[in-house]
């Protein structure tokens, strides 16, 4: 009887640490869209044209972050001596998945600063962390736009999905810095995410699993999941925030774009795409969200050619 008992806790040892390996991979390891795939998706679309992109002025640079990975970016001063607008891409993603937004601004004279997430794109880095590392790294960035172009430089950050999450998180923990924010498609709370993946996969969210992968991860990753929390962040911004999300979106639920609204205090807009799915909100409805982005910039006066 006391073999089988210890049996019985080794297999449920066994099974629990299986289990947290197998959730902070799907986690820490999401897998990527191969960088080919995105250009050409991006170009059939008409969102990227090469030869457009290729002629405008640019110059590659190499960003080392506190942690000492190596971030590629690219800086674009089609405008210069004016206003800068940062992009933060979507987990799976890289920079050419944020030209579409970069447009968009660049018609109102802004500069831009594209670059590839920690593990993404050209960048190095092993992991992915939806934020917690990544708000860091993007501070980076903003480090090496201010040693380029001074103190009173003015600008913008734009953010899809955990891009969006990464700069709401940036600006309420770390330096509301910005002059604006655009967050496209953000989970609220990084746990809440996880607990609607599950559900939607197995039709439930244990506590226990809950718990096996907020320690995985740790222990793997150094963060924590209970601490992605834009939610509490946001509470702590100051400049205005244009919120998007697509109502149709079912992998992070409009909902908790609606929540991060209700919790920002002083300026903000909201637009709530009529259709797509989870970070589609331009690519079904390209004019409304140009509309949205228009008129946040001139409600604020921040557009340089206002």
């Amino acid at each position: 009887m006391k073999k089988a008992v210890i049996s019985s806790g080794s297999a449920a040892i066994l099974l629990a640490a299986s289990a947290g390996i197998y959730i902070s991979n799907r986690i820490l390891y999401m897998t990527k869209k191969a960088d080919a795939s995105i250009v050409e998706r991006e170009t059939k679309a008409g969102r990227f044209n090469r030869h457009t992109y290729d002629q405008l002025p640019k110059e590659d640079v190499w960003i080392t972050t506190a942690d000492g990975i190596r971030l590629k970016s690219v800086f674009i001063t089609p405008n210069p001596g004016n206003p800068f607008v940062i992009f933060c891409h979507g987990v799976t993603e890289h920079k050419i998945n944020s030209i579409k937004y970069m447009n968009l601004f660049l018609k109102h004279g802004f500069n831009a600063i594209l670059y590839d997430h920690r593990r993404h794109g050209e960048s190095e880095g092993t992991f992915t962390s939806y934020g917690h590392f990544e708000k860091k790294d993007l501070k980076a960035v903003v480090d090496e736009l201010i040693r380029r172009e001074g103190d009173l430089v003015r600008f913008g950050i734009h953010g899809e999905s955990m891009g969006a999450a990464t700069l709401l998180l940036y600006a309420g923990t770390v330096e509301d810095r910005a002059d604006f924010y655009v967050a496209d498609c953000p989970f609220s709370e990084f746990q809440k995410q996880i607990q609607h993946q599950m559900n939607r996969e197995i039709g439930q969210a244990p506590r226990f699993l809950m718990t096996i992968a907020e320690w995985t991860v740790w222990l793997r990753a150094r963060y924590k999941l209970s601490e992605l929390s834009p939610l509490e962040a946001v509470k702590n911004i100051e400049k205005p925030v244009l919120f998007i999300h697509s109502l149709d979106d079912d992998f992070i639920l409009p909902e908790m774009t609606e929540a991060l609204f209700e919790a920002k205090n002083g300026p903000k807009e909201l637009y709530m795409a009529p259709s797509g799915a989870h970070a589609q909100s331009y690519n079904e409805n390209a004019e409304q969200y140009e509309e949205a982005i228009d008129h946040f910039l001139m409600k604020y006066k921040l557009s340089p050619k206002r």
